[in-house]
């Protein structure tokens, strides 16, 4: 039985996250973290890591990337392993990543739906075969209440094509006015924002009379707490080291 502490837990994921968890027979929720600890989940719940004494066997944290330093805090004295699936993480918090990784297990992706990473590794595929006779746009569809644009899932899938030509590929963000014609070397990023669409991605290698589109629609946020549960019991007891979904793909 893995024993799993939820960071964030009464947040919308990690009310998502606790379901699953509870429903899994694998997996154990241990406690929680949460501002809101006032309020009962069927374990213990923490306003801060520091008031913790349980130890888990991995940590979940769905809450803010300000929270990061608590969680490895916790993770490295504790030895327990950590899926972080917050985002905006700062150059800073990377390098404590990074840092942290040498000591304890650390599993980090862009997302955490498995269909998006299969999406990431299918894309990478199809850049290499096609080459530089297609052009390459990508386009990503969220909710109105997301912050950031574009998502770093589209970085991530940018970055995949890029790694088929040698880096050699450069961002332009939409495209407004005179632009001139497009450059080969472009890699085209899209952020559409509106509703309650929970997330879609699509690759578009656009060529001589042909197109070919490769995309992604999560139909709803369990998908990702389902890949944090998932990354929790591939990472749980696993060495030092940085960890992603590929990983558990493969």
């Amino acid at each position: 039985m893995i024993n799993i502490l939820i960071s964030g837990i009464f947040g919308h994921m990690g009310r998502n996250v606790a379901e699953l968890v509870d429903a899994d027979k694998d997996t154990k929720l241990l406690c929680g973290v949460d501002l809101k600890a006032g309020e009962s989940y069927g374990a213990p719940v923490y306003a801060s890591f520091k008031d913790v004494t349980e130890k888990a066997d991995a940590v979940i944290d769905f809450s803010s990337a300000a929270n990061l330093k608590n969680v490895l805090g916790y993770a490295k004295r504790t030895g327990c392993s950590v899926v972080l699936a917050a985002t905006d993480y700062t150059d800073d918090d990377l390098k404590a990543i990074e840092q942290a990784s040498q000591e304890i297990a650390v599993f980090k992706t862009a997302n955490l739906s498995v269909g998006v990473n299969l999406l990431q590794k299918l894309v990478k595929e199809a850049a290499a075969f096609l080459g530089d006779a297609f052009d390459v746009e990508i386009v990503e569809r969220h909710h109105n209440l997301k912050k950031d644009a574009p998502s770093g899932t589209a970085y991530m899938l940018a970055e995949s094509v890029n790694e088929a030509f040698g880096q050699q590929k450069h961002y332009v963000y939409g495209r407004s006015g005179m632009v001139g014609a497009r450059d080969k070397k472009e890699i085209g990023i899209h952020a559409v924002r509106g509703g309650t669409i929970v997330g879609e991605h699509e690759v578009m290698f656009a060529g001589e009379d042909e197109i070919v589109t490769i995309s992604h629609s999560a139909r709803s946020k369990k998908v990702f707490a389902a890949g944090a549960v998932t990354a929790a019991k591939f990472v749980a007891g696993k060495p030092a080291g940085k960890y992603d979904m590929h990983d558990v793909i493969g």
